[in-house]
């Protein structure tokens, strides 16, 4: 069964069913003193009438088609007898031929009202719904389904609290706000509702209307309680009208974004009417100028061809499509970069040596580097720009060294940091043909100094990642290869761009996760970090007359004296570099700043005594060289990123069984020295006077202090072997003496790196004698002869030799006497 037509929503709230033949007028909605039946007049077995997407409510007439041959039998019949039936909605609504257990057992008992015979066959029946009942009991399928039922009271009290009425004045709002959302019902709707005074009939009739799924409507059915049912219908009429009201703000929406369309392309026709009229700018006048610029590019020819390809296909494009603007953006960006535009370098060389002096203090093998740069270039005339990498700690200006550079060869400077880029597209761009698609980095940049042979400088290019976008150190493989570079392709560009003139300097704080391909690619140059010395010089040249300027002091206000400046660097600063001893710098300066201002007294010359008071306590110790009274504890050398420092090994025996106990948060490299220390001693200790069962009998431990420091390393080797043959031996170490080396299990001693800062550290803590491997010899010369004049040093090749010159022959004063037990015993059963 199906109804007649569409009741969606209200539609059939103002509208009558009309008998065409008889003339006769059935309202849809029927007068509410007009219940249908009494309960006498309805039997306890009924007909059941199935109906597709279609619930029938007590009091509400509806028209409907009745098609199936079982559906007709049962209205004919019942028509001509009390015209009572049963009508329940579908389980499944696609079954043609549904049984009793595929209809609901809640529906309504209705009277057909009329029933009109067409001519195709079908039959039209008026039917007003009465009572609802349950199903006690199925009795037949054939020929139509029959049942036993009992009838459902509705439970509408006779007088309404205020709560219901509320409910009901609700339910009356939601339904008006439908009824102005639909602009399909008629306004006479209105009018209709607002007369229903019935509250069940009310609740029966727009729960029959509302747009819901069958089910529902079913579940509103079979609801017993008012008040719940009231509440529950207008939950689902709430529903209803956010799903109007978004239908209705997307179609304004839709409609608004279609007005503005034709607006915007009516408006761009006139303007572009009017441009022509008055000779302005347009579209046109854009691509001639595009043009114009283009003719006068010093550019290859593949790369012209290219650009007026482009033009071309820009100029069959309406102005008004997407695209446009995308292809504006791309031809106007090729014409923007500097294609064969270079800038004249200067090659007096000794301005540029004086530049470089009084930018930077030290760093002699970098200025030598730009040096000869510069004199290749100037004999040639014609080079490709070289890949140098500033390799070092932090804040020993390699990032500053760039801008010096360009300085002294008059070129641009540009910076690029990579610090933290995985995206392969910063590097080569992205396709132009993406969204938002960009140019890479290093064309971008480029373009902004409007010159092909900038100096460039990559920071922080050890710091690149990758992930799944790409990887962008192997992306720079290309950049940074001088066979290649020349003929660089971006992604966004699309034609090779020469990179080739370009001066690369990358900068970097640890080779160790630079990609190995890319890393042979650049000439690495060491700054390895400045000596306290440097670090004076560099504070009264630059840092102390910067930090004046930046907080408006003069030159007169405040004057450090050196060991103002040796304060400063020894007990508030502990780095390579310089960045922290600006910045202690900068805090005195803001507190002399703070005196001038408050007009207080203050010392115009600072000593040492005074950064105390500003400052504070010291935040970090000097470690100076201890006494040598006390055996196995020898002094060695160690590298820091903040440059060279002097640690103590100690090593001290108990009676045990030979076990060995490593202390001092050491890392896996270190206790391999120890242990290699230990096993080359028992191997060679007949040669050292030892006795080895000593090495049964006691337990040994080694501490290296600062236990709250991680250590790491081979070059403590050397001193592991020489505090354990102190210890064993009881043998006294050489007063003031420091060493570094790595050692093998065959006693070889192995150059280690770190020389100048490790040597450094051992004068400033009172060390007069240094053990060195035979092949750092060349490190040591490369020290100045100003640091090194007061040390002596012994380059060695073996342990023997170490211990030749560590171990004195006398013992220490309160030398252990090792007792040796003899633990073998003999049995025999």
């Amino acid at each position: 069964m199906k109804r007649n037509n569409n009741f969606d929503i209200f539609n059939d709230l103002s509208s009558d069913y009309s008998d065409e033949e008889s003339g006769e007028f059935i309202p849809l909605i029927a007068p509410e003193e007009e219940n249908g039946l009494d309960e006498s007049d309805i039997p306890d077995e009924l007909p059941i009438l199935p109906l597709r997407n279609t619930v029938l409510f007590p009091g509400v007439v509806i028209p409907i088609t009745v098609g199936r041959q079982k559906s007709i039998r049962l209205v004919k019949k019942a028509y001509k007898g009390d015209r009572i039936i049963g009508v329940a909605a579908q389980k499944n609504t696609t079954s043609d031929d549904p049984e009793s257990d595929e209809v609901y057992d809640t529906g309504t008992v209705a009277k057909i009202l009329k029933m009109i015979v067409l001519p195709d066959g079908n039959t039209t029946i008026i039917i007003q719904g009465s009572k609802r009942y349950r199903v006690l009991e199925y009795l037949q399928d054939d020929p139509y389904i029959t049942a036993n039922v009992k009838l459902l009271e509705d439970k509408f009290p006779e007088k309404t609290t205020k709560k219901m009425d509320a409910m009901l004045q609700s339910i009356k709002d939601a339904a008006s706000r439908i009824l102005k959302l639909n602009p399909e019902i008629p306004s006479e709707a209105e009018s209709a509702l607002q007369s229903i005074e019935n509250p069940g009939f009310l609740i029966h009739f727009l729960s029959s209307n509302i747009n819901a799924e069958v089910s529902d409507k079913q579940k509103l059915l079979e609801i017993d309680d008012a008040n719940k049912r009231a509440s529950t219908l207008l939950e689902y009429m709430l529903r209803d009208i956010q799903m109007l009201e978004l239908k209705h703000e997307i179609h304004k929406k839709v409609h608004s974004d279609i007005d503005q369309q034709q607006r915007d392309y009516f408006l761009r026709q006139q303007l572009k009417v009017l441009q022509d009229e008055l000779g302005g700018e347009g579209p046109d006048q854009e691509l001639n100028d595009l043009r114009k610029r283009g003719a006068k590019k010093d550019w290859p020819e593949e790369v012209k061809k290219h650009f007026f390809k482009e033009l071309d296909k820009i100029s069959r494009m309406n102005p008004a499509a997407a695209e446009y603007p995308v292809a504006m953006n791309y031809a106007e960006f090729i014409v923007d970069l500097p294609w064969g535009e270079h800038s004249e370098d200067d090659f007096d060389l000794k301005r540029a040596r004086k530049i470089l002096d009084a930018d930077h203090y030290g760093l002699e093998k970098v200025k030598d580097r730009i040096i000869e740069y510069l004199a290749v270039l100037k004999l040639k005339n014609d080079m490709k720009g070289p890949i140098l990498c500033l390799y070092g700690p932090p804040g020993v200006g390699k990032t500053s060294l760039g801008k010096s550079i360009a300085k002294a060869l008059k070129r641009k400077y540009v910076r690029m940091s990579l610090g933290g880029v995985h995206d392969e597209a910063e590097v080569r761009g992205h396709r132009k043909t993406y969204i938002g698609a960009m140019p890479g980095k290093i064309i971008q940049n480029l373009r902004k100094s409007q010159t092909s042979n900038p100096v460039f400088v990559l920071d922080e290019i050890d710091k690149v990642s990758s992930d799944f976008r790409g990887d962008p150190s192997s992306a720079l493989l290309e950049v940074l290869d001088p066979e290649q570079n020349d003929s660089f392709i971006d992604n966004y560009l699309e034609v090779e761009y020469d990179l080739s003139k370009v001066l690369f300097i990358a900068t970097a704080n640890s080779l160790d996760t630079i990609q190995p391909a890319l890393r042979d690619r650049m000439e690495i140059i060491e700054i390895t970090g400045y000596t306290q010395e440097e670090k004076i010089k560099i504070a009264q040249k630059h840092l102390v007359p910067k930090q004046k300027k930046e907080h408006g002091l003069e030159t007169k206000d405040v004057t450090f004296t050196k060991k103002a400046l040796v304060k400063l660097i020894e007990g508030y600063t502990r780095e390579s570099g310089v960045r922290s001893l600006e910045r202690v710098i900068a805090s005195v300066v803001r507190n002399i700043a703070k005196s001038i201002a408050l007009e207080e007294e203050y010392s115009k010359r600072l000593e040492d005594k005074h950064i105390v008071e500003i400052l504070g306590a010291e935040r970090f110790d000097k470690e100076l060289y201890q006494d040598n009274k006390v055996a196995g504890v020898v002094t060695g050398l160690a590298w820091t990123q903040a440059g060279g420092e002097i640690l103590y090994i100690e090593s001290s025996l108990s009676r045990g069984k030979g076990k060995l106990t490593l202390s001092g948060q050491l890392g896996d490299v270190m206790k391999e020295s120890a242990m290699t220390a230990l096993s080359y001693l028992k191997s060679n200790a007949e040669k050292l006077g030892i006795n080895y069962k000593v090495f049964d009998n006691y337990d040994l431990h080694v501490h290296v202090p600062a236990g709250a420091v991680p250590k790491d390393g081979p070059s403590a080797g050397i001193t592991m072997v020489t505090s354990l043959a102190s210890v064993f031996t009881q043998r006294k170490v050489r007063s003031k003496l420091a060493m570094t080396g790595e050692i093998t299990l065959r006693g070889k001693v192995l150059p280690v790196g770190g020389i100048k800062e490790k040597v450094l550290a051992a004068r400033r803590a009172g060390v007069n004698d240094i053990i060195l491997c035979a092949r750092n010899r060349k490190d040591v010369e490369e020290i100045g002869e100003e640091y090194i004049k007061e040390l002596s040093f012994h380059f060695v090749d073996h342990v023997e030799e170490v211990i030749e010159v560590a171990l004195l022959k006398g013992k220490v004063e309160d030398a252990k006497e090792l007792v040796v037990e003899d633990t073998n015993t003999n049995t025999s059963s």
